[in-house]
This record gives structure tokens, sequence and C-alpha cells, in this order.
């Protein structure tokens, strides 16, 4: 007897506050759930990386080794390792369980805004203001780069990795996305400088934040415009956009302290949180729930769905 397939919940948007970090690292520069999304990163103005079960509000380990602002930071796909960047030029790879320094990339001319490590966590790829991306293998004790992507005309300011490809934003006005197995680089020209990009989870769209307060969702393939989102304001920080863990809303930090959700299809406004009296820096979506980590001045907070009802022994 065949049963019927269970009914998909209508979405839910994360609106009620769960839970404050008091991150005590400076300004949180970046928030970033782990792969399973359980654990969380938080990049300090005060050199300092943290690990966090955001839903515990534990802090489990910090790592210095950074000798200025910590700017971006990834984990690998089985926990063992985190990568990290920063205003100090390098690329940090660590070891989570002693917090000790694998190994410390140097090569950037300048402040590296984004990290990612590829799919199997071998190699870390880094983009800088010196408009560069840079490939390191984390097997080798080589001290070059395996591979410098280096079209861009002015810094890059976001970094993507999904299977064989790699979305570049940058201050150029140009998304770039590099597909290793055809050898091809497509490009798309927004007009304004770019901030943040993402893929979307189907990896049929890619999503761009741009300093015209404006997102784009464009296709991946044809680079036709889908849809533009406003309502929010970003003309001067680099912020953080995302699309939810269904890919139906599309979410941003603003300047004006909130953040927006926008439904994808209609591209109405959804929702927008009151995070914070000044601007939101960071946000990150849990991969597989409704739920969002957003960074503002020293603090992280954790937002889920209104019917969320926590489980016994965490926090209410």
């Amino acid at each position: 007897m065949a049963f019927p397939e269970p009914k998909l919940k209508k979405p839910e948007l994360p609106k009620k506050l769960q839970s404050t970090l008091q991150c005590k690292q400076g300004a949180v520069r970046a928030v970033r759930f782990n792969v399973d999304g359980n654990y969380c990163l938080t990049c300090g103005s005060d050199k300092s990386l943290k690990l966090w079960n955001p839903h515990k509000g534990t802090l489990l380990k910090s790592y210095s080794g950074h000798g200025y602002e910590v700017l971006d930071a990834a984990g690998s796909f089985d926990n063992s390792q985190l990568c990290s960047c920063g205003a100090d030029k390098t690329v940090v790879l660590w070891d989570v369980a002693t917090g000790q320094v694998i190994r410390k990339f140097r090569g950037h001319a300048g402040k590296v805004n984004c990290v990612q490590f590829n799919e199997e966590a071998t190699v870390i790829l880094s983009g800088s203001i010196d408009s560069s991306v840079r490939c390191w293998d984390c097997r080798s004790r080589r001290p070059d780069p395996i591979q410098v992507l280096d079209e861009a005309k002015d810094g890059i300011s976001s970094l993507k990795v999904s299977g064989h490809e790699i979305l570049t934003g940058s201050v150029d006005n140009c998304i770039r996305r590099y597909d290793l197995r055809a050898g091809q680089l497509y490009s798309d020209y927004v007009g304004s400088p770019i901030t943040c990009v993402c893929f979307s989870k189907d990896g049929q769209c890619t999503l761009a934040a741009s300093l015209d307060s404006t997102l784009r969702l464009l296709d991946k393939d044809t680079g036709e415009l889908l849809g533009e989102y406003t309502g929010h304001k970003n003309v001067t920080y680099k912020m953080d956009c995302c699309l939810s863990d269904r890919d139906t809303h599309i979410g941003s930090c603003s300047e004006d302290g909130k953040v927006y959700f926008w439904d994808l299809v209609e591209g109405s406004l959804a929702v927008s949180l009151p995070v914070s009296n000044t601007a939101v820096q960071s946000l990150s979506f849990h991969p597989t729930e409704s739920c969002l980590l957003t960074a503002a001045e020293g603090l992280v907070q954790l937002w889920r769905e209104e019917s969320y009802v926590a489980e016994e022994g965490g926090p209410a």
C-alpha cells in the first residue's frame, strides 16, 4: 500500500528572537553557520575567531592568530577544520579541536574579504581587496597558491563555491562565474558595486546585493534578470544577502538596523526584523531549518519561526 507523501508545511520565516550571544570580540564582522547548522563562527574586530553552539548559547572555543580584524570564516564539511581571513592579508587554516593554526597562507596584497572551502576541504579560496581570488592547497607545504583568478578590475567582496563552480562579486560591478569543468568564465555586469553573491539551493539562480540598495536574482545560465528586491538601505557597507532554506524568500542586511525578507516569486516584502539601532553587518541562514543568525555591533542574535518550540533542555 502506498502511503501519501507527507505535506510540506508552508515555509515560515524566522520572526521570533530566540536568544542573544554577547560575543565580547569587538564588532562582529561576520557570523556563519557551519555545514549542518548546529554551530556557528563569529569573526571579531579584536582579531579573534570564535566557535559557538548558538542554540544553547555556549562558547566552545576561541581561535587567535590573526594580526588584525577577522573578516570571514568557514567550516569544513566534516567540522574538523576552519578557515578564516582578515585585514592582515592572511588566510588561516585551523584545527577545530586543538585551536592550533595548521597553515597561514600569505600572498594577497591587501585585506582579504571572503573565504570558502571547496566541497572536500582540500582547497581554500580567498577573495581580496587586491582584486584577485587565490586558491590554496590545504595539503601541500607550498607557500604559493595553486591558482590565481585575477579577471576582476577591483576588489573582490564576496565568493561562493558550489561543486565545480566559483561565484565572485566585485566592486567593479561584475558577477563572475567560473565553470571549472568547462573551463569557462561567465560575467554579468550589474551597474553598481557588488557586496554579496549567493547560489540558490537548487543551483539554477544567482543572487547579488549591490550598493544601489537593490538585490538582483539572475538566471545562472543565461544571466537573465528574474527579480529585483528593494526597500532596504545598502549604499556604504558590505552587507550579506541570502536565500531561505527552501529558496522561497530572499533575505538581506540593511544599514537601517533591520533584516528584510522578500517573497522570491512575487518580489513583495514579507517581513522586516528590528535587529539593531545600527547597521546589521552580517547574517547567516540555517541550511535546513527556518532559523537565522544576525550580527550587529558586538551581538549575535538567533531568530526562529513563531511556531517554533524549544526542545527540552535547550534555551527557552
